[in-house]
């Protein structure tokens, strides 16, 4: 039976993935992106089916949300599930000076007050906001013939967990992101809507193809003992698997996927 599958962030990298992979299953999916719209609509030339669509909206302004989710349901009908993928990755202090991260020894206080509002405004407050739209659409809407009520994946990462040095607030707006996974996963139960969180590692993506290639690049895949990165295929897979039916009882866990470069 056809779902209909929201993924935020999917104009690139793992979020083009996780759209091919729902539309590979027969799914109809919304694309959101931010700006990239001719990047989306690139991705959903490749999609097979009908039924999808691109819409786009910033996640770190509130009031664009609704719309965003009311867009959504025009296209697809129902939001049967939700990936909340879209992160902000704050490299580049306001001030304009170039240098990876924000860490505390080396970022003035404005730039760390501005890196902090703006990562947590979009990698966890709009994950926070749009969930509670598409949840309420869940809850308050019913589900197509043979499919569940709701499923919700986020989309976290490791460094929640072992620390981001250079990108703090990165790493505690993840830490975030799988602490409100855990607390939907109880509350929304009832409603037979299940939420899970990935937490991977590093990715092969475009976006990190350059940090790869560079000096850097064997320490990067050393620290998996695979000595590689993860694809954005692989960790769609997982993603997909997360918001099966037979994944419902994995609710409120948060899969480590990080090819045991981190174990807790």
């Amino acid at each position: 039976m056809s779902r209909g599958v929201l993924v935020t962030g999917a104009s690139r990298g793992v979020g083009a993935a996780v759209a091919k992979v729902f539309a590979a299953g027969g799914d109809r999916v919304v694309l959101h992106c931010r700006g990239a719209v001719d990047k989306a609509e690139a991705v959903l030339r490749t999609l097979p089916g009908d039924g999808h669509a691109v819409v786009a909206a910033d996640l770190g302004e509130a009031a664009e949300i609704p719309a965003l989710v009311e867009e959504s349901v025009t296209a697809i009908g129902r939001i049967d599930v939700l990936v909340n993928n879209a992160a902000l990755f704050v490299d580049e202090p306001v001030s304009g000076s170039r240098r990876i991260g924000h860490p505390l020894a080396e970022t003035s206080y404005e730039d760390w007050v501005a890196a902090w509002r703006r990562t947590l405004a979009v990698n966890l407050e709009g994950a926070a906001h749009l969930t509670w739209c598409v949840a309420r659409q869940m809850i308050d809407t019913e589900p197509a013939d043979g499919v569940r009520r709701g499923a919700i994946v986020n989309v976290g990462s490791r460094g929640a967990f072992r620390g981001e040095p250079d990108v703090p607030a990165y790493g505690a707006s993840k830490a975030g992101l799988h602490a409100l996974g855990q607390s939907l996963a109880v509350s929304l139960a009832p409603h037979d809507i299940t939420v899970t969180s990935i937490a991977p590692g590093f990715i092969a993506t475009d976006m990190t193809q350059e940090w790869l290639a560079g000096p850097d690049g064997d320490s990067i895949r050393a620290q998996s003992p695979f000595n590689r990165a993860a694809t954005a295929e692989e960790v769609a897979a997982a993603i997909h698997w997360l918001a099966s039916g037979p994944a419902g009882w994995s609710s409120g866990a948060v899969l480590d996927f990080n090819g045991a470069s981190y174990l807790h």
